[in-house]
Order: C-alpha cells, then structure tokens, then sequence
C-alpha cells in the first residue's frame, strides 16, 4: 500500500496494511536543534532551512524522512506566520501583525530554541477599548500573490510524481491568533467582561483565515488530504476555556470556517490543540473535525487511550498520543519502544490513527530516542 492510499484507509477509519507515519508540520515537527543532532548521528549532511521561526522549526531533509518511513509531506508557503518580519534591537522582531517577539537562547550553548512575545509592545490590539478600535486595525493582505507562489505547481509535482500523501503547512487559527493581537490574560478577561469586542476580533480573524484558505484551497485543494487548523483549548489541567464561553463565542466561528473549507476540498479537517481538551472533543466532532493532534497524554482527561478510542474513535482520527514530556526526552530507548508499543495497542485497532512524536520534537532529545520511537512504531505498527 503507497503512502497516500495508507493515511487516507486510517482517516476512513479503516485498517490499512500499517499505522501511517508523519513529522514535518507547524505542530509536529523537529526543531533545529534535534534535527541537527539526529542527522549528524545518522550521518546525513543535507542544509535544512527553518520553516519556522517563532519554534524555530527544521524543514526535514528527504533522506531523514525516508529514514524515519514518513508518509506524509508538507507544502510550505513562500510566506507564512514570518511574512514581513521586521527586524528590531535585542534579537526581536515584529511580525505583519504588529505582534513583537523575542529570542529565547540555550543558557549553557547559546542555541537558539524559540522566539517568545517581548517584554513590551508585544500585543498590537492591547490597548483597544472598544468595537471600533477592533475595527480600526490594519489587518495583512491574504489576497497578496506572493504568498502563494509556486505553491500549486509544487503540490501538482508533488501529487502526480510520489505517493505521499500532501499537506499544506498553514494552520488555521482563529482562537489563538487573535489573543496574540490582544494580549493572553486580556483575552481571557474580554471573553467574560467584553464579549462584543471578542466577537468583532473573531469575526474580523475569521474573514482574514477564510480567506487565506480560499486563496490556498483554489490552488491545491484536489492535491492534498488533510487541512490544518487550531487553537490550543487546554492547559495541563483542563481546558482553558469553559464549555459555555467555547459555545458561545469561539466554536461557532471556527464552525463557519470548517465548512468554507469543506466547500473547497476532499480533504479532511484536521485540529490541534494541546493540553486537557476531553470535554472539548464531542464539540469539534459535531462542528466537523476529522481529526484531533495531539493527544496530551499527561494533560487531565487524555491519558486513558482506550477510553478516548471507546468513546470517540468512530467519528475522529487521533493523530499522535505519544508521551512528549516524559518518555521521549528523558526516558530510555527500551523505555520509549515500550510506550510506543502501549500506544499502537490503544489507538491502532479499526483504523482512525496516525502516528507522529506527538507535538514537535525539542532540541535535547536524544537521537536515539527518536529512532527507537520511529522504528518500532514502522515494525510494530502492521495490521494483521
């Protein structure tokens, strides 16, 4: 069975002739750190450019994805969260948002691991006051050409000449993208204390997201299987938002894009949320989700697989459910093929799994790690 034909057997929630594997997205990929340490240990030598900046994310190269048997593969936009960045003192940048952020480095290396929201001036809509303020904003231009340069002719390339099946590396966030305008704990406290101005900046992100996919949909719908979107809903100990609000406020914002997507593609709807999102789950399934990533094992609610599977594995594809936090960076690799054993067990039966490392793969896991975890899942992972 090729690549393409084994993920889209899964999302149909049949068995295909193993667990389809995938790294390489805005969520589930290396950063440069880990991928710099697992190639020298593989003795690849390929330049792998970043992909993104703020998590400071590898593009991986062919030879390790074919190393690690990845069926998936990733479009890159020419411009994506990185568009327009403008340069500014003290490692910082602003993005075409406005949103200003910081690098993060090693303390004992001086590597750098990430870029976090600056200190000051680091939420462009911080300050608004009222609907109108929200209104005033200059949003980018989702229209703009170059951000979709050659990106059909590639997908195109890609579909007719492999097997693998094909994602476009764009997320679509509503919920998440428009607390970094406003600010965290002031989000938060909108949602209760200003829900008119939480309406107008969902509702502005929305136009902004829907279009972007419009623009990105036109040109590679036919070509790819799955279409990203999220928000991160949970913390480690529940979810960060309570049902009602969700409701009320956000769910039927990323509904109305769910759907625009489907009215352009095939293609199933995949969301990513980190942190404890049971609750969350039965709402993303009835709003039309397909597919859930990543399946925080040590966050509240998520760490019984089976009892996720029992109850919810009819209707979505768990993608992921790997224990990033624990196992994988500080485990041993006896440790990480046993994990990864119990994990194909709970989540692999009927279909309905796609396996990654989880959430994107830190710098300091050791290489070893990686390999025993992607090894065992390609041996272990068959359908009998």
């Amino acid at each position: 069975m090729d690549s393409r034909t084994r993920l889209e057997t899964t999302l149909a929630h049949s068995e295909p002739d193993r667990v389809p594997i995938d790294l390489g997205s805005i969520v589930t990929g290396i950063t440069t750190g880990a991928n710099a340490t697992l190639k020298h240990h593989l003795g690849i030598i390929s330049d792998d450019p970043v992909v993104d900046r703020i998590q400071q994310l590898a593009l991986p190269s062919s030879q390790l994805l074919e190393r690690l048997h990845v069926d998936t593969r990733y479009i890159y936009l020419s411009a994506s969260r990185d568009w327009h960045d403008i340069e500014l003192p003290d490692n910082s940048y602003q993005d075409e948002f406005g949103v200003r952020r910081t690098a993060a480095f090693h303390p004992e290396t001086g590597h750098l691991l990430y870029y976090d929201f600056a200190r000051e001036n680091a939420h462009p809509l911080a300050q608004a006051e009222t609907v109108a303020d929200i209104a005033a904003f200059q949003w980018p231009d989702p229209h703009d050409p170059a951000r979709y340069a050659g990106l059909e002719e590639k997908a195109r390339q890609m579909y007719e000449t492999t097997d693998y099946a094909i994602i476009v590396n764009a997320i679509g966030s509503i919920f998440e993208f428009s607390w970094y305008l406003r600010g965290y704990i002031q989000f938060f406290e909108d949602l209760l204390l200003r829900p008119k101005m939480v309406e107008a900046l969902l509702d502005a992100m929305l136009e902004l997201q829907s279009a972007l996919f419009e623009e990105i949909l036109s040109r590679v719908g036919s070509y790819v299987s799955v279409v990203m979107t999220g928000s991160d809903l949970g913390t480690q100990a529940g979810p960060a938002i309570s049902e009602t609000v969700y409701r009320q406020l956000v769910w039927p914002r990323y509904v109305k894009l769910w759907r625009r997507i489907k009215d352009k593609t095939s293609a199933k709807i995949f969301y990513h949320s980190c942190g404890g999102i049971e609750p969350m789950i039965k709402h993303l399934i009835e709003g039309g989700v397909d597919i859930l990533h990543p399946v925080q094992p040590l966050a509240r609610g998520m760490g019984d697989r089976k009892k996720l599977k029992r109850a919810y594995g009819e209707h979505i594809t768990f993608w992921g459910g790997f224990d990033q936090q624990r196992v994988l960076p500080f485990g041993t690799p006896d440790q990480v093929r046993e994990e990864a054993k119990r994990l194909l067990d709970d989540f692999m039966p009927g279909g309905g799994f796609v396996f990654c490392a989880g959430h994107n793969i830190q710098t300091g896991v050791p290489p070893e790690n990686i390999l025993a975890l992607f090894d065992t899942v390609y041996e272990y992972g068959r359908y009998h």
